[in-house]
């Protein structure tokens, strides 16, 4: 093994520094594989009640009328997030457009949106028109206000009551950190925070950015209040297996007002072909779970090689896991870059290409993202991206096996040493620091 991982460009140092780092992670690999299980059989029975069979798989062209496999497939979603419907369709291109989707479909002009969790993902703000942009809500005459976390991550109900107005229709939680080196919001936060909302305003549609969420707790959002959990399929509930898609699962009312915003008015769910996306869009969701639990078991990986390293992490090495995502603030775009490319280096698909920093479209900020992936932007697969901007952290993510994420983790590190800013005596140190704190 100590050779195959030579071969592929990982030094006798990093190495063993990651052997003793996951040999005091088994209890918590542990317990990740007993939450995979119980998700995997929750997803398992809503197969079964559904009566999930091969006609299911086909597919259809066209208008997509009494598509028996997309009707179904929604079904199984919708039992699995205990909500009274689903919306999910490979005609919604990515989370961006699903949370967009649902967002334009339940506000009207005149309606107020509010985020009581601070600035939301970058890409939403031109949805909103926080940043000027065509077709944003702005225009469209919905207003926007936040309300920004306290300075320890927690919510500021007094803020939030004062900004709880007679126009305020929608508040939207996102529940993962985006580019922000915040906390991730567990489901206990966030069904408190509802039942604040609902206590405030109780016809209020609460709205759930479940992106990076999925399957990392027993419960979802919507088993805790929310009217809407939005995500997208190339993100954990796809199992890196889904080739496109978003979904939308809520109340009744909010996702037929999704279906019409998707289609037209008067056609809303009847229409959308599956073409031949849904036997990867069923067992992609099958999958979810143990993968999700890899992804899981990568992110805990690295929050304890870099902490015991002096980085900033976040979350910290010891924290229970409320998404994928492990943020690393490493203090410098060289470091950034350094960090992504090892991740690009890792890859399956496209290893030879070195990603550089880019002006994405949505963002305010260059970005540099690392995906080869066998789904283009897939982050369940290993990945990692970063805005390169202060204080230059990176947002590693994925893996869909635990090995390549192991793997991805040290690579990146190696990359760190390759590049001058992580040294050997800095790695002998954080080896001495995980001895002394085993004893």
């Amino acid at each position: 093994m100590r050779d195959l991982y030579a071969r592929l460009g990982v030094g006798e140092e990093v190495y063993e520094y990651g052997e003793e780092v996951e040999e005091r992670l088994v209890q918590r690999f542990a317990a990740i594989d007993r939450l995979a299980e119980y998700n995997q059989l929750k997803v398992l029975a809503a197969f079964q009640k559904n009566k999930v069979s091969e006609a299911c798989l086909l597919g259809t062209t066209g208008y997509g009328y009494n598509d028996l496999g997309r009707d179904t497939l929604e079904k199984v979603y919708a039992d699995v997030f205990h909500t009274q419907d689903c919306l999910i369709r490979p005609q919604i291109t990515c989370g961006t457009h699903a949370l967009a989707l649902a967002l334009m479909s339940n506000l009207r002009p005149g309606d107020e949106l509010l985020s009581p969790v601070g600035k939301p993902y970058d890409t939403l703000e031109e949805v909103i028109g926080i940043r000027p942009s065509k077709g944003s809500l702005a225009e469209y005459g919905i207003t926007y206000r936040q309300v920004d976390l306290t300075a320890d991550g927690g919510f500021d109900y007094g803020k939030i009551k004062e900004a709880i107005g007679p126009k305020t229709r929608l508040v939207t939680i996102q529940r993962s950190k985006g580019y922000q080196t915040r906390p991730t919001l567990s489901i206990d936060q966030i069904g408190e925070l509802i039942a604040f909302l609902k206590g405030c305003k109780p016809d209020l549609i609460c709205m759930v950015d479940n992106s990076y969420g999925e399957f990392t707790e027993e419960r979802e959002p919507s088993d805790v209040g929310a009217d809407m959990v939005v995500g997208s399929l190339i993100k954990n509930p796809g199992g890196g297996i889904a080739p496109i898609g978003g979904y939308i699962a809520g109340t009744r009312e909010c996702v037929e007002n999704a279906s019409y915003r998707l289609t037209a008015p008067g056609l809303g769910k009847e229409v959308g072909a599956s073409l031949h996306a849904l036997p990867q869009l069923y067992q992609g969701f099958f999958l979810a779970p143990t993968v999700t639990a890899s992804a899981l078991k990568g992110a805990i990986f690295a929050a304890n090689l870099y902490e015991n390293l002096g980085f900033p992490v976040i979350p910290d090495a010891g924290q229970e896991r409320h998404d994928i995502i492990q943020a690393v603030t490493l203090g410098t775009p060289e470091a950034v870059i350094a960090f992504c490319q090892g991740i690009q280096a890792a890859s399956p698909v496209d290893s030879h290409v070195v990603p550089q920093p880019w002006d994405m479209p949505g963002y305010e900020s260059e970005v540099i993202m690392a995906a080869g992936a066998f789904v283009s932007g897939s982050s369940i697969e290993l990945s990692a991206d970063a805005p390169i901007r202060p204080p230059y952290a990176v947002f590693f993510q994925g893996g869909i096996t635990w090995p390549h994420a192991r793997f991805g983790n040290l690579k990146a590190l190696q990359a760190l040493v390759d590049a001058g800013v992580v040294s050997a005596r800095e790695i002998e140190k954080a080896k001495e620091k995980l001895r002394k704190t085993s004893k």
